[in-house]
């Protein structure tokens, strides 16, 4: 039996004529423990009370309003570390809707995120990628086929899943998906999701000031909700239309 139909034999439905897989590192193990270690230093970082209280916006703020017009920057840098920690990508949007309001909140936390989702990414490729490919094997490659043929949309489609985003920028980071498709639509994909927490932080933060806690109940905060629940249809409206 020649190559191409062991091909077909084992790896039914793909391509025979990939070009071949880039050689693993001999030790990936190696690599899996420092992503390992990498983790268990980021949860134990996170549950400390020190680095809790820098997720308090009166803590924060007086910190970040130091920096005069380098504060959101300032921030964008704290949000993109925090979610590379494994903190709720939740809890820093609302973080950033308190500190700057909903617009530039928006701004801030989106620009995070990229670089955020970006650093997650290239920490899973570099030090968990071989150990992925050397544990899985053949259901990997031809996972890692989708992915590489339709990285975009299979990322995208991911993102508008609403699945828990800090978790999945490390998870899609051990598939095969190129670094532009993936950044494309994670930076498209995120947005209604992000601006339904920042619009949530804003309202808190003015309900709280003011008093007046009926906006929270208004046409807009509706809107916005509505807005976030139809996102979950919206894979399935893709699919309808088979652009997925």
């Amino acid at each position: 039996m020649n190559s191409k139909n062991l091909s077909e034999t084992l790896l039914p439905g793909m391509p025979t004529d990939l070009t071949p897989a880039k050689p693993l590192s001999k030790h990936p193990w190696i690599k899996a423990t420092g992503l390992l270690l990498f983790f268990l230093t980021a949860l134990l970082f996170i549950r400390s009370p020190a680095f809790r209280r820098w997720l308090d916006p009166t803590t924060i703020e007086p910190v970040v309003r130091s920096f005069g017009l380098w504060g959101p920057a300032i921030f964008i840098l704290f949000y993109a570390t925090a979610l590379c920690l494994l903190v709720p990508s939740s809890i820093l949007s609302m973080l950033g809707a308190a500190l700057f309001g909903v617009n530039l909140g928006f701004f801030c936390v989106w620009i995070g995120a990229i670089i955020g989702a970006s650093a997650a990414f290239l920490i899973a490729r570099t030090l968990g990628r071989d150990f992925a490919a050397a544990m899985i094997g053949s259901r990997l490659k031809r996972f890692d086929h989708a992915f590489e043929t339709n990285g975009f949309v299979t990322v995208l489609y991911i993102r508008l899943l609403n699945m828990p985003f800090t978790y999945v920028n490390f998870g899609i980071g051990l598939t095969g998906v190129r670094f532009g498709p993936y950044l494309t639509a994670t930076a498209l994909g995120m947005i209604i999701s992000l601006f339904t927490f920042v619009f949530l932080g804003g309202a808190l933060k003015e309900a709280w000031i003011t008093g007046q806690w009926h906006p929270l109940v208004s046409t807009k905060a509706f809107a916005v909700a509505g807005l976030y629940a139809f996102s979950f249809f919206i894979p399935k409206v893709l699919k309808k239309l088979h652009l997925i």
